[in-house]
């Protein structure tokens, strides 16, 4: 992929960033251009910004084949601020706002996706870093920086009682486990499974037991019994003891799979019960196998789902500000951004990063 050409005469001003120069760099203080805001456009002071596995992917171009990566990169897609400025045609928002930026900061606003509201399958997006910036050209940065421009469709209202650093994942996996569940149908007094308790599986036990579900986790680790307890979950499963798999088979309803890793699928599939459904949020770098047996006995269902759209995941943070949902996060300053990554390789944080974006105004930049 050639880097995108620049040269477009919007206005800009400058603000201090935390980027990669290249797949093999650390991330180190910068800064950045931003377009001044246009008529329709929202500027956000950023307040925390989550750290999401796909951050770590992006920044080392571990994606390349798909979705390879432009450098200087600024990664983070999970992003809690305070509006500071809007254009003259902005309606929604005023000064002072509380404000989220989720994945996306554009789409066409045209294609039957958008119009559906499911922005997030438009085949004309733009992600909220590294890809391609249609108003100055290059790329886009994400949010770890000091603020952002973002169009006023794409930027969503947070509501004010609940703790702003764990409010910044809910724009990535707060709505990727949020979407699926709602679109499966109303869940309260159902059996539902949730497949790992990492930085999704944690958001899914929440929100199912918010729904009202019967829930129950499947985790390899006895370690986890008691924290998925804690959480909401109703049962734990681990999945390598035989007997306790047994126990549950052919009695699901719902299952949400959030693990990134190749896994015996077919294992969960026959947990389901008839007209069950297993989704798929975790995106395992290999094929899974799946046994057609295990779908045609008992017309089970697997699909998948990708984070929402905008609508809905207004829809979400709105749910999590009524029943008081936010990730568990352990709060760092951007100086320990590297660390993080290599904690986050081992697994190593319960169960979200959220950068503290007040300690980047102690950088020295450029």
């Amino acid at each position: 992929m050639k880097k995108p050409q620049t040269g477009n005469t919007a206005s800009l001003y400058k603000t201090k960033a935390y980027s990669a120069a290249s797949e093999t760099s650390p991330l180190a203080a910068t800064s950045i251009s931003r377009r001044e805001t246009t008529d329709n456009d929202v500027q956000i002071e950023i307040l925390f910004c989550g750290i999401c596995h796909s951050d770590l992917h992006t920044v080392r171009n571990e994606w390349s084949s798909i979705m390879p990566t432009v450098y200087p990169c600024v990664p983070g897609h999970e992003i809690v601020g305070r509006v500071t400025k809007i254009g003259s045609a902005v309606k929604k928002f005023k000064p002072g706002d509380l404000a989220g930026v989720g994945c996306l900061v554009d789409s066409d606003h045209t294609c039957p996706n958008c119009r559906d509201g499911l922005e997030q399958l438009c085949p004309n997006q733009t992600l909220t870093f590294n890809s391609l910036d249609k108003h100055l050209g290059g790329v886009t940065y994400g949010g770890y920086s000091e603020s952002i421009v973002v169009d006023e469709h794409f930027v969503l209202h947070v509501p004010a009682n609940l703790n702003l650093a764990g409010v910044a994942p809910l724009l990535c996996a707060g709505i990727t486990t949020y979407s699926p569940m709602r679109r499966w149908g109303d869940i309260k007094g159902k059996k539902v499974g949730v497949v790992g308790l990492g930085g999704l599986g944690h958001m899914g036990v929440k929100f199912a037991r918010a729904f009202g579900a019967q829930v129950v986790v499947f985790t390899t680790s006895e370690n986890k019994r008691q924290d998925a307890l804690r959480l909401g979950a109703n049962e734990v499963v681990v999945s390598s003891k035989p007997g306790e798999m047994q126990k549950h088979a052919g009695s699901f309803d719902f299952i949400l799979d959030t693990i990134a890793a190749v896994h015996d699928i077919n294992a969960y599939i026959n947990m389901l019960g008839r007209d069950g459904n297993i989704t798929l949020v975790g995106a395992p770098e290999k094929p899974l196998s799946v046994s057609a047996f295990a779908l045609l006995l008992g017309r089970r269902s697997l699909s998948g789902s990708l984070i929402g759209g905008i609508a809905e995941t207004q829809e979400m943070l709105d749910f999590c500000g009524k029943h008081d949902i936010t990730a568990d996060v352990e709060v760092i300053p951007i100086q320990k951004v590297n660390e993080a990554y290599e904690r986050l390789v081992k697994s190593d944080v319960k169960y979200r990063f959220s950068i503290d974006m007040a300690s980047l105004k102690s950088e020295q930049t450029a």
